[in-house]
């Protein structure tokens, strides 16, 4: 019989229908024909048939005992459960491996059940601990290299731990930030099959003092998302002011009790969208290589934050900028290991803007940017005076542009170095107004940070007694001063429209180059849905 959904999770049906005791002692008489089917079964997978050619075609999954019995029941109830995820249970077909289990009446039909639960498990392996995405493929800003374990490996170690079922539940992300988007994804799931959030705020901006319906609606929605509680006001009196700034906080807006205009938008965002975030933001989570212990650096893009975390624990975090919304501007997401900081810095112009930005100006003008050294192959300085600039393209320009050390330098008085192919980095910036600003997408798409010094302190503490003064000394020589890091921190450039913190509700950031949306396009592509489709 195809066994329903709904009674996969009930154990007793679900032992008693793949025990196949019967089936097993038929194939121990044949042992020749499930070998042939199993070799021939795995044949096109190199993983696979080599695994098997190397156990002789033991069995993983069909063999006879109860541990056999237990990795199959953990197998079917995880693929069972795959939408617990945000993972589409269409990918693993788990109807139809229970179908095939169910009908198998030879022993060739049992080493093809064989390695059709070897191949959904290292399906839902893969998905499960490196993404089902391939995130070069949805944007081009995503550089984040993948991590995949070896599918060999994968099964080895399954077939060497004795316990399948906290095996298979290790497979995920082991990370607090996991376990509470999985948390908040069914939460959001179960409101929404309630209605959701309500109804919208019906105006663009509601203030302290309003009354009316308006200010009924908005004082419902808060309620319903949790930042308000049980209230029959109908004025926006204290306690709405107290709810909205909590939720504004939540959002990485501008805290000041009013709902105007920019803040009435994210009210009215649904319920449905911000479980979208979710599910997308455990599929990054998945993407994401992090040590528990340690330390590490975590900027995120779309809140527009710089984070030291030590052992998971927030121990720094200071404003950033981050690269413009323009196709050349936007910074990528990748991670790297920062080894050294640079005090007093050299501004080394990136050609992309001397050639774009700077050579249209110096044909116009050959002593605009006069704050800008050229410098030739030699590494001499050019006389702009005896430049002809207008025989310069953007492909021919020979010169180098710097711009010396000092409070005008474009990266500031420090840059903290973690050298990639991205040419990104975290700098310092004479640009201070910027960190005023709700929206901070700006700069070229290097991480500018609001309290540089105190995030150079921070990095120093582990390797200087007092790291403030040695800081300050190099400083004060206005030289260039390279200074390592004597141990290297990773550093994650990441971008969530959601994320969660130990405390408090669920933050949430707008989707400011759009790649969440293109995520959530390709996972629905792939069958990821809102709501679960299980009985």
């Amino acid at each position: 019989m195809l066994l329903p959904v709904r009674a996969r999770k009930s154990f007793g049906q679900l032992g008693a229908l793949i025990s196949l005791m019967w089936l097993l002692a038929t194939a121990a008489q044949a042992f020749p024909a499930f070998k042939q089917a199993v070799a021939e079964s795995a044949a096109r997978d190199d993983a696979l048939a080599q695994f098997y050619r190397e156990a002789a075609y033991t069995p993983v999954w069909t063999g006879q005992g109860e541990g056999y019995v237990a990795r199959r029941k953990a197998l079917i109830n995880a693929l069972a459960n795959v939408e617990d995820h945000a993972l589409p249970a269409a990918r693993y077909d788990v109807d139809a491996l229970v179908s095939q289990m169910a009908t198998a009446k030879s022993a060739r039909d049992l080493g093809l059940v064989e390695v059709a639960l070897s191949k959904a498990y290292l399906t839902y392996a893969r998905d499960l601990t490196s993404g089902m995405l391939v995130p070069s493929r949805i944007d081009d800003g995503i550089v984040r290299k993948i991590e995949r374990r070896d599918r060999t490996e994968l099964l080895a170690s399954f077939v060497e731990n004795a316990e399948p079922k906290a095996f298979l539940r290790s497979l995920a992300p082991q990370t607090p930030e996991y376990t509470r988007l999985m948390k908040e994804k069914m939460r959001l799931q179960r409101l929404v099959s309630q209605g959701g959030w309500g109804s919208t705020v019906p105006v663009t901006k509601l203030e302290p003092g309003d009354k009316g319906d308006a200010v009924v609606a908005l004082r419902n929605r808060m309620m319903r998302m949790g930042f308000m509680s049980r209230s029959a006001t109908a004025s926006y009196d204290r306690d709405v002011e107290k709810a909205v700034q909590a939720f504004q906080i939540a959002h990485g807006l501008e805290s000041d009790g009013v709902a105007g205009k920019g803040t009435i938008t994210e009210i009215n965002v649904s319920a449905e969208t911000r479980l979208k975030s979710i599910m997308v933001a455990m599929e990054r989570e998945r993407w994401l290589t992090r040590d528990a212990i340690g330390r590490e650096v975590l900027v995120n893009l779309t809140d527009f934050t710089a984070k030291i975390l030590d052992d998971g624990k927030l121990t720094f975090r200071t404003r950033s900028v981050v690269g413009k919304n323009q196709s050349d501007r936007r910074s990528p997401e990748f991670s790297d290991v920062m080894e050294h900081m640079v005090i007093n810095p050299t501004w080394n112009v990136p050609r992309s803007i001397a050639t774009k930005e700077y050579l249209p100006m110096l044909k116009n003008n050959p002593n605009a940017v006069s704050y800008l050294r050229l410098v030739n192959g030699r590494g001499q300085t050019v006389d702009r005076s005896a430049v002809d600039f207008s025989q310069f393209t953007t492909r021919n320009f020979p010169f180098d542009m710097k711009q010396a050390p000092g409070n005008r330098n474009a990266l500031g008085l420090v840059k903290f170095m973690f050298p990639n192919r991205h040419n990104i980095y975290l700098h310092d910036t004479p640009q201070k107004a910027l960190f005023k600003r709700e929206v901070r997408a700006y700069s070229h798409g290097c991480i500018r940070l609001q309290d540089p010094f105190d995030f150079a302190y921070a990095l120093l503490a582990v390797q200087e007694d007092n790291p403030k003064a040695f800081f300050q000394s190099k400083l004060k020589t206005g030289r260039e001063t390279r200074v390592d890091l004597v141990t290297n921190i990773p550093v994650h450039i990441i971008y969530r429209t959601a994320y969660t913190e130990a405390k408090g509700p669920v933050q949430y950031r707008r989707d400011i180059y759009g790649r969440d949306a293109k995520i959530w396009k390709a996972l629905a592509n792939e069958g990821v849905a809102l709501t679960s489709h299980q009985g």
